[in-house]
């Protein structure tokens, strides 16, 4: 996102740059309470837009799909993801350099109750859950090359260790926000996580 780019390089955001986001923001709150009081699917596309006091062609050139409207550009959070994974230090473990990119994309979400929210609709939807299993083999795909880099594997090669620990740790951050939502947002995700991880691995 440009705004993004602004920011990594220390350019102060223009007053264009503040409406888009504002905009992108009220969007985004409009449509998660909308999806949280009458469902997902119940909700359309042209009530999110009159709710929010556009049009849908402005809405849709903020967010390319109803999905995005849910969790934000999820491409952002696969580069996040990659991003963080790859700028841990080279003596830094494969897990533990997963674990920097599981809490750089928690990070992501702008408050505590929007994450309880995204995540409970998440796991109780289907339509939302299939959507979220293609999106995380398609994570891990992009990811492979870095863990298997980092395991000391042959990159692209047939070991299948480095697969099987993303997906472990991805089975493992399911299971944290499951649990996490279950107990209506009490604790740490992250948290969560470690333990997931801890039993996994024991």
């Amino acid at each position: 996102m440009k705004q993004e780019a602004k920011a990594a390089a220390g350019a102060p955001a223009t007053l264009w740059d503040r409406t888009r986001q504002l905009a992108s923001q009220e969007i985004l709150e409009t449509a998660l309470r909308l999806f949280t009081e009458q469902g997902y699917d119940e909700t359309t596309i042209a009530q999110i837009a009159r709710e929010a006091g556009v049009s849908q062609r402005t809405l849709f050139r903020y967010f390319g799909t109803k999905e995005d409207l849910l969790g934000g550009d999820q491409g952002r959070f696969g580069r996040v993801l990659t991003e963080t994974i790859g700028e841990q230090p080279a003596e830094a473990g494969v897990w533990e350099a997963l674990r920097a990119g599981v809490a750089a994309v928690l990070a992501l979400h702008d408050s505590r109750e929007q994450a309880l929210e995204r995540f409970r609709l998440l796991h109780n939807t289907a339509s939302l859950r299939a959507g979220w299993l293609e999106k995380r083999l398609r994570f891990q795909e992009e990811l492979l090359p870095l863990v298997e880099a980092r395991m000391g594997v042959a990159v692209g090669g047939a070991d299948p260790r480095a697969r099987a620990v993303l997906a472990t740790a991805f089975a493992c951050l399911d299971a944290a926000s499951m649990a996490w939502v279950d107990n209506d947002g009490k604790g740490d995700i992250l948290d969560l996580y470690d333990e997931c991880l801890a039993a996994v691995r024991a």
